[in-house]
């Protein structure tokens, strides 16, 4: 497997342990509508929660949330109203990012609630 596909699986399993830890019902993992993808569904005090992960090892370029842009938020956003169909879904909704710095054996996780609609 690429490194970096590796480095995205690693902070996924590491934004999944976070929100298990916050009390977060983990409801599936890599949702995939056509071609969006959302990350992790989960479910907290009756919310229905769609979050994108992004992993970094080098900040460089910037924070990984910065790389949340509008055309991913919009194909989140399709395959979340697909999953709330298929499901009947009928409660509160929201988006969330979860930035995952991975560092010279650190980790800093950093969760961002309500990041866009």
């Amino acid at each position: 497997m690429a490194e970096h596909l590796d480095t995205g699986k690693q902070g996924e399993d590491k934004a999944t342990e976070f929100l298990a830890d916050k009390g977060y019902e983990i409801i599936v993992r890599n949702y995939r509508y056509r071609h969006a993808e959302i990350d992790i569904i989960a479910k907290k005090n009756k919310i229905l929660v769609f979050v994108e992960v992004k992993t970094r090892t080098n900040l460089s370029y910037g924070m990984p949330e910065e790389f949340v842009d509008a055309t991913k938020r919009r194909l989140i956003m399709k395959a979340a109203e697909n999953y709330i169909f298929d499901r009947d879904w009928h409660g509160d909704i929201r988006f969330d990012v979860v930035s995952v710095i991975i560092n010279s054996g650190t980790v800093k996780v950093h969760h961002i609630e309500d990041a866009f609609y």
